[in-house]
């Protein structure tokens, strides 16, 4: 059992009967009245993120959970297939257990995380950024470099990612995988 001061990004703790990770947290302190943790909590089988708010010193049951490396192959629907880095073995998961799944390519290595009990995986964590390519943008305009603009972009993954107005076709941009949002162009 741990209680509220355990709480962090990425504990998976039993909750209502299910499985459910921990995705954001605020620890609110009020001037008046007992503190309390502010929870965004994502269920691991079925994807569903509901909000949850835990009294200060409440006791929460965590699941004692293990991470291997898995290499990302390929997607088909909403099934995407994983390898293990260490003994090649391969697993199917749905898309539901991955946080941001139109930023993953092929060839990326990820981690995912399994419950000790049963071996069974719980969710997929990205790196924390992503280095991709831009296939598609509008050219930028020349001295409209004022204020902070952005235009959007797509990736080779297919997701649309907004940027700024020099990034062109064929850049290669670092993408956090959190936010999903523009980081800096990358000079290879």
């Amino acid at each position: 059992m741990a209680s509220t001061s355990d709480i962090r990004k990425g504990l998976c703790i039993r909750y209502n009967n299910d499985i459910y990770k921990i995705i954001e947290f605020l620890h609110v302190k009020p001037g008046k009245g007992p503190a309390f943790v502010r929870t965004k909590l994502r269920s691991v089988t079925s994807g569903k993120v509901l909000d949850n708010t835990f009294s200060a010193g409440h006791k929460i049951e965590d699941v004692r959970v293990e991470t291997r490396s898995y290499q990302f192959l390929y997607a088909e629907g909403e099934t995407y297939h994983f390898m293990n880095t260490d003994d090649y073995n391969q697993i199917a998961l749905q898309e539901g257990a991955l946080d941001s799944p139109d930023l993953l390519k092929e060839g990326e290595v990820v981690t995912i995380l399994f419950n000790t009990e049963d071996a069974m995986p719980l969710s997929v964590d990205m790196p924390a950024s992503v280095i991709l390519e831009i296939t598609y943008t509008e050219p930028g305009v020349r001295g409209n470099t004022a204020t902070n603009a952005t235009k959007p972009a797509k990736v080779e993954t297919g997701a649309e990612i907004n940027v700024p107005l020099f990034i062109n076709e064929g850049d290669k941009i670092k993408v956090d995988t959190a936010t999903s949002s523009y980081m800096e162009r990358v000079k290879e």
